[in-house]
């Protein structure tokens, strides 16, 4: 950066926020939209997005309008900069008519740096009129993914933005950050917001705070319940596919008597809205949700995602699962995959959309979703790769693939048939033709067409179907097959196969041994991510309750007041003066006034690991 510029921007950073350097990946965006040039920023959740446009924000001096979704974002965002004495507002439909002019008062007057706006209000030509009037020194888009009909959460609304854009008299610089974008979700951004030469900024997509496993069982609900209960003095969020799975989840969790909250679609607004308020306070310790409870949640302390169902594509997974750990503390991401998970989602793909070509790339996504529900290499690596990028490392060590808990078996015998099967049919058929095939079961249609006379039928018959079903998914996430995909996808053979045959490469599979995993107490040493709470002992758990105590004092999200890493640096490093208090990261001036000297006190009157 500039020198004088980071002189600037570093200052405001550990001022407001308590940080002496960006991260690596911040600096650019932030530089660039400093020097009033276009950015494009496709970061990963917990990656920091909203510092690389709040600070140009602060250091402008004209007034910065960010769109933003979700209401319940929205307040999120503002409630969390006002704490930290940053002048930032928001207009949305929760306001009243006084709210609203006292809150233009403001902003014309010069007082508000940062506009929180709901893209849905740009449908009021008045409303448009009053912005246009505005000294407006940046637009940023927030979850820029929603304006494209090729992403995985369109929002009609936002293709208001551009046009309103286009009519102002000045053009101000433009930022558009979202977590997860495709190449053509990146090229409708560019064009409809105008950002043909706008710098963009693709950050690595690892988060290597977050462990990812992937457990193949029959009994998610007993799962579920054992899972949450080890980890009770944890947040969590439970993904489900379905309303009706939303709701039995959380009457399990709830007879258990685990503090549990419920979200879809199916509920009235008040509901909703009295949910994911209680969860966001900590009243609550885990969601059970759609992905109806999607980009609202700004919750930084999610110590798991658990996905009672495979979702639909690597994109919703991703996006989902990188919803715990936000605050960069170590986290876990377990999907529970079920063999039904998948005909539930191609009856849905068929049923909703009328596209054939849409449709074949939902199908798409889809394999590729069940090729990593049965990965046998690096889940992380797998992950990665998806999203274009390249890893040096082979092995992530914060995996359910990599951390040695599943038991690797040679299946050679039972691939060799399976091969010979498909290449004997001319690789004509799907799944349930060749089990049926090496099972040796006599149907009309295997006997009218001869595949009785296979040199393979029968073959297998000592193995059961599901088991020679889940081999053949496993034979393609491993690339041994090649599946069609559509809704009667083919199985085909591939290099790796003939190897197979050939009797030069031998093919193991990964038997699990289910369990429920325990809280590491540091995550891979690729990573080197910090230790968790767990070293910090029950000090951590007094500050957390400190804190809880506060934001109901001052009706104020608890992670708002302080993020769980810095309650785990304040529990290792037990400060005693607001001069070492000062130099925890994420620690800023305001929130130092404010909170320094009551939490030295709760620190002071902690006696539990003396």
């Amino acid at each position: 950066m500039n020198e004088m510029i980071s002189k600037q921007a570093l200052r405001m950073l550990e001022t407001y926020f308590g940080y002496t350097s960006f991260r690596p990946a911040q600096e650019a965006p932030v530089a660039s939209l400093l020097r009033d040039e276009d950015v494009i920023g496709i970061m990963p959740t917990g990656a920091g997005k909203s510092i690389c446009f709040q600070i140009p924000a602060l250091c402008k001096s004209g007034l910065t309008i960010v769109f933003s979704p979700l209401i319940s974002l929205m307040k999120d965002q503002v409630d969390g900069l006002v704490v930290q004495n940053i002048p930032a507002a928001l207009i949305n439909s929760t306001l009243t008519q006084a709210e609203f002019n006292k809150t233009m008062y403001e902003v014309r007057s010069g007082k508000i740096k940062l506009l929180y706006i709901a893209p849905e209000r740009l449908g009021s030509n008045f409303f448009c009129n009053v912005l246009r009037a505005l000294p407006i020194a940046q637009v940023i888009v927030d979850e820029a993914h929603c304006i494209s009909e090729w992403g995985h959460d369109f929002r009609p609304s936002y293709r208001l933005i551009g046009e309103w854009l286009r009519s102002l008299p000045k053009r101000p610089v433009i930022g558009a950050f979202t977590a997860t974008a495709t190449k053509s979700v990146e090229n409708d951004i560019k064009q409809l917001l105008g950002l043909q030469e706008a710098n963009v900024y693709v950050t690595g997509f690892d988060r290597p705070n977050l462990s990812f496993s992937v457990i193949r069982t029959p009994k998610r609900m007993d799962y579920v319940v054992h899972y949450v209960r080890q980890h009770m003095s944890e947040n969590g969020i439970i993904y489900c596919s379905t309303r009706k799975d939303v709701e039995r989840v959380y009457d399990n969790l709830t007879r258990a008597g685990i503090k549990t909250g419920y979200y879809h679609g199916g509920l009235s607004d008040e509901v909703r809205h009295k949910m994911q308020n209680a969860y966001a306070d900590d009243t609550l310790q885990v969601m059970v949700a759609t992905n109806a409870f999607g980009m609202g949640i700004d919750k930084s302390n999610v110590r798991y995602v658990l996905h009672y169902q495979m979702p639909r594509n690597m994109e919703s997974y991703y996006q989902e699962a990188g919803r715990a750990g936000r605050d960069g503390a170590p986290a876990e991401c377990i999907l529970l995959y079920s063999g039904q998970d998948v005909q539930v989602h191609k009856y849905l793909i068929e049923q909703s959309i009328e596209s054939p070509i849409r449709q074949e790339i939902e199908m798409r996504k889809l394999q590729a979703m069940i090729d990593y529900c049965f990965c046998s290499s690096c889940l992380r690596k797998y992950m990665l790769s998806y999203f274009g990028e390249s890893t040096v490392w082979t092995s992530c060590d914060n995996c359910s693939s990599c951390k040695g808990d599943n038991e690797r078996v040679n299946v050679t015998r039972e691939a060799k048939a399976v091969f010979r099967a498909i290449m004997g049919t001319e690789e004509r058929y799907g799944a349930t033709m060749i089990v049926a095939i090496v099972r040796g079961e006599r149907t009309e249609r295997i006997t009218r067409a001869g595949h009785d006379a296979l040199p393979v039928f029968g073959a297998l018959s000592d193995v059961d179907e599901k088991s020679l079903k889940g081999l053949i998914q496993q034979f393609v996430a491993s690339g041994y097959l090649h599946s069609s995909g559509g809704k009667y996808p083919v199985l085909s053979l591939t290099a790796g196969a003939e190897e197979v045959l050939a009797g030069r490469k031998e093919v193991e599979e990964i038997r699990q041994h289910v369990s429920v995993p325990s809280r590491r107490s540091k995550v891979s040493t690729r990573t080197g991510t910090a230790g968790t709470r767990n070293a910090a002992g029950g000090l951590f758990e007094h500050l957390r309750q400190h804190r809880k105590k506060l934001s109901k004092e001052e009706n104020l999200r608890p992670y708002l007041i302080f993020p769980d890493t810095v309650l785990i640096d304040l529990a290792n490093l037990r400060p005693t003066t607001l001069g070492e208090f000062a130099n925890v990261k994420g620690v800023g001036e305001a929130k130092l006034k404010k909170y320094g000297l009551s939490f030295l006190q709760a620190i002071s009157e902690y006696k539990g690991d003396l």
